[in-house]
C-alpha cells in the first residue's frame, strides 16, 4: 500500500556559533544578578532544522514522499529550496508573512558549554491541515513538537476519522499538562520519546508504563548508544544500536530514527523490524554534524540493515 505520510513539527533555521574562549572566564560569579557581557564569535554557520524538517529528511532518504503541515516565516525561500532538492513538498507549509522562520541561536564554548537563544516566530501560529482530504486507510500521521495548538487538536482530529497516528512530544513535554498529555496518547498507534521524556510524561500524567500501554498501541524509548526499547502489551523487545562509522554529533538522530521508523510502517513491517530501521538511519545521522547534513544510498543503508537483523 502506498501510504500518505504526514510529518507534523517544526521548521527552523538552526545558526550555530564557536566562542574560541570559556564563557567562564567572562562571567562573574558576584556579578551573574546583573550580567551584561558579549561573546564575539568565530563565525556563524546556518543549518536546516526543526522536528519536522529533520524527519521528512530521513523519510526522503527512506524512498518516501513524505508532506509536511507546519509553518514558517517569510524567510522561507532557502528552506524551501532545500526541501524541493531533496523531493519533499511544501503544499501544506503555512506561510506566516510577518514573523521570521523559528531559529535557534547556539553559541558553543572551548569546553561545550551552549547559550541558546530560540525565536518561535511563525511556530506561534498554528498550521492548516485538511485532514477531510485524508483517506484514513492510507495515512498516517506522526506528531512531533511544534505549535501546542496542532500538538493537542491534531490527536483529536486523527481519532474522530480513524488515522493511525504517532504522538512524539518531545521538547513540548514542558508546555504541555497531564490532561494534554493524556488525551493526545489515548488511542494513538505509538507514544514515542527517550528514557527522561518517559519518566517526565509518567509523571505529568500519573501513569505508569502498563497505564501507557493501554492508551497506546505500542511504547518505543530511545535511549541514544544503548539502543531503543519496543514495549507492547505482549511484552518488551530490546533494539540495539546500530554502529555507524564515527560517532560525530547526536544531533537529529532522534528525528532520523523517526523517519526509518515511519518507512518501515509504511511497509508493514513488523514493529521490531521497523525499530532496526529506525536504528540504522539514526546511526547514519550521528556520523556528521548537523540534522539534515548526513546521506546514504539504498545499498548502503540495507547493508547496515542487514548486520542489525
Amino acid at each position: 500500500m502506498n501510504m500518505k505520510i504526514i510529518v507534523s513539527g517544526s521548521l527552523a533555521y538552526d545558526r550555530l556559533m564557536n566562542f574560541p574562549g570559556h564563557f567562564s572566564e567572562n562571567i562573574l560569579p558576584d556579578r551573574i544578578h546583573n550580567l551584561n557581557v558579549a561573546f564575539q564569535v568565530d563565525g556563524m554557520r546556518e543549518e536546516f532544522g526543526g522536528t519536522a524538517g529533520n524527519i521528512a529528511y530521513a523519510l526522503s532518504l527512506m524512498s518516501e514522499k513524505p508532506v509536511i503541515s507546519a509553518t514558517i516565516g517569510h524567510d522561507y525561500h532557502r528552506y524551501f529550496e532545500w526541501l524541493e532538492a531533496n523531493g519533499i513538498t511544501t503544499e501544506c507549509i503555512r506561510k506566516i508573512e510577518h514573523e521570521f522562520t523559528a531559529s535557534a541561536y547556539i553559541t558553543t564554548d572551548r569546553a561545550n558549554n551552549q547559550i541558546t537563544g530560540f525565536n518561535p516566530g511563525a511556530m506561534k501560529y498554528p498550521s492548516s491541515l485538511d485532514f477531510d482530504e485524508l483517506d484514513p486507510q492510507e495515512t498516517i500521521v506522526i506528531i512531533s513538537p511544534g505549535n501546542l495548538e496542532d500538538m493537542t487538536n491534531y490527536p483529536q482530529e486523527c481519532k474522530a476519522r480513524g488515522i493511525d497516528y504517532i504522538f512524539d512530544p518531545g521538547q513540548s513535554l514542558p508546555m504541555l499538562n497531564g490532561k494534554q498529555l493524556t488525551e493526545a496518547m489515548k488511542g494513538c498507534r505509538i507514544l514515542i520519546c527517550n528514557d527522561y521524556e518517559l519518566d517526565l510524561i509518567r509523571n505529568k500524567a500519573g501513569l505508569n508504563t502498563q497505564d501507557l500501554l493501554r492508551l497506546a498501541g505500542t511504547v518505543i524509548v530511545t535511549k541514544g548508544e544503548r539502543g531503543s526499547l519496543v514495549a507492547a502489551p505482549d511484552g518488551e523487545i530490546a533494539i540495539p544500536a546500530a554502529r555507524p562509522k564515527q560517532a560525530v554529533d547526536p544531533t537529529g538522530a532522534g528525528d532520523s530514527y523517526r523517519g526509518g521508523l515511519i518507512s518501515g510502517l509504511c511497509r508493514g513491517l513488523s514493529m521490531d523490524h521497523c525499530a532496526r530501521m529506525g536504528s540504522v538511519c539514526a546511526s547514519f545521522a550521528v556520523e556528521c554534524f548537523g540534522t539534515q547534513e548526513y546521506r546514504f544510498s539504498p545499498d548502503e543503508f540495507n547493508e547496515r540493515l542487514n548486520g542489525c537483523l
